[in-house]
């Protein structure tokens, strides 16, 4: 059982949550979200908004304060093998109301289908709120370019 090691980005000002599944071995190495090298998030993000690429972590943690998003995962523990989503097992959530109760999250988006798989699962029935599938920015989505996944992420502007 791996614990989540990474605590939630957010303030009084966060208005858009987004959440991934759970941190890959490298985040988890690292201790912030989306550390692999090859993961998109940060460039796709950065794209959406306008500004350049954040690249170290309190440059991120500027970055998701400063356009007033919010950042977590869904799951708080589980069983895993390396990085892999697919081996998931013996989830437990992560409690979101964390964040809920403490900003004014105006819309929840999910990282992909297995973020959105577990957050229909364990956390919807506990927010009463539904959240948007985005495509994955993992690089094991590589049917999505750089292009497709920034314009499908441009909906998270807040």
């Amino acid at each position: 059982m791996i614990i989540h090691p990474i605590p939630p980005l957010y303030d009084e000002q966060s208005k858009i949550l987004i959440l991934g599944s759970f941190p890959s071995v490298r985040s988890r190495e690292e201790g912030f979200f989306y550390g692999h090298p090859q993961n998109r998030f940060w460039k796709v993000i950065a794209a959406v908004l306008g500004e350049d690429t954040p690249c170290s972590i309190p440059e991120k943690k500027q970055f998701i304060l400063n356009n007033h998003l919010a950042l977590w995962d869904v799951i708080g523990s589980c069983d895993i093998d390396g990085s892999a989503d697919s081996s998931i097992r013996n989830v437990s959530a992560n409690d979101l109301n964390v964040i809920l109760e403490h900003a004014d999250i105006r819309q929840i988006y999910v990282n992909g289908k297995t973020a959105y798989k577990y957050y229909c699962k364990y956390s919807e029935k506990k927010t009463g709120r539904p959240a948007i599938c985005l495509p994955s920015t993992s690089p094991a989505n590589a049917a999505w370019s750089m292009e497709r996944l920034t314009e499908a992420w441009s909906c998270i502007r807040a």
